[in-house]
């Protein structure tokens, strides 16, 4: 009889550590580092400027609405670049010869879906995706000093289109939507490592401070990714039960 009422407190006493643990791991912060990459007129791809990559730190603070949903706030501290010269095809890239560069700060709410939930005792590594909307504040300096007018064609009229692009002024207020996906790897119940992309659609075909003399039929984006680790609140365990002998 003892072994089994024994037998019984130990299973009772795993089932309510397991679940003390899910139950105080509420609310996170985290810190990550990133690669940021502009995606624009300045750039020969769709897939952006990766010879202009810039670095730049991610905060952020979550609270977990349920077993897949949280809710987070992420804040970020960036800059973004854009430089024709870097490129020598197409041809006319160096010859048009723009470049920009801005500082970036972020901060944007998201929600965050785990598919596979949040548990600490679970798969150790779970994917999750994530959308919001934020805004971005800006300081772009752009620089057509070097471009070449012998290049290009007088029915292309890039010196009155460039004109027209510098009597308008550059986005300091920045409306972006960011959505994406990472992964998360738990070290442990309190430490997740975590790798994300995260992509921003802008309103704006001014990030890099040029649009009538490049391409005003695309808006610009850009987006990061980024390594980091995560610190889960919670106490590990305050429903231990006593050692049973």
């Amino acid at each position: 009889m003892i072994r089994i009422i024994s037998c019984m407190l130990i299973i009772t006493c795993t089932y309510v550590q397991v679940n003390a643990q899910n139950k105080n791991s509420k609310y996170e912060v985290g810190a990550a580092v990133g690669a940021f990459v502009y995606q624009g007129d300045l750039a020969p791809s769709r897939f952006g400027s990766w010879k202009t990559i810039r670095p730049g730190l991610i905060l952020h603070g979550s609270r977990k609405l349920n077993s897949t949903l949280a809710v987070r706030l992420n804040f970020t501290w960036a800059s973004l670049s854009g430089n024709d010269a870097k490129y020598s095809t197409p041809d006319y890239h160096r010859q048009r010869n723009f470049n920009f560069r801005t500082p970036l700060i972020e901060l944007s709410p998201q929600i965050v879906w785990s598919p596979m939930g949040w548990s600490e005792v679970g798969p150790r590594i779970t994917p999750y995706a994530f959308a919001g909307a934020g805004l971005g504040f800006t300081r772009i300096r752009r620089d057509w000093s070097n471009f070449n007018p012998g290049h290009f064609g007088l029915n292309e009229n890039l010196p009155q289109r460039i004109a027209q692009d510098i009597a308008r002024r550059t986005p300091v207020l920045l409306p972006v939507l960011p959505v994406g996906a990472g992964i998360r790897y738990a070290v442990s119940p309190q430490i997740v490592l975590n790798a994300e992309l995260n992509y921003r659609t802008t309103f704006t075909d001014y990030l890099d401070g040029f649009s009538r003399a490049a391409n005003p039929a695309r808006k610009d984006h850009f987006f990061s990714i980024s390594v980091g680790a995560i610190y889960r609140f919670g106490k590990k365990n305050s429903w231990d039960c006593p050692p049973v002998r």
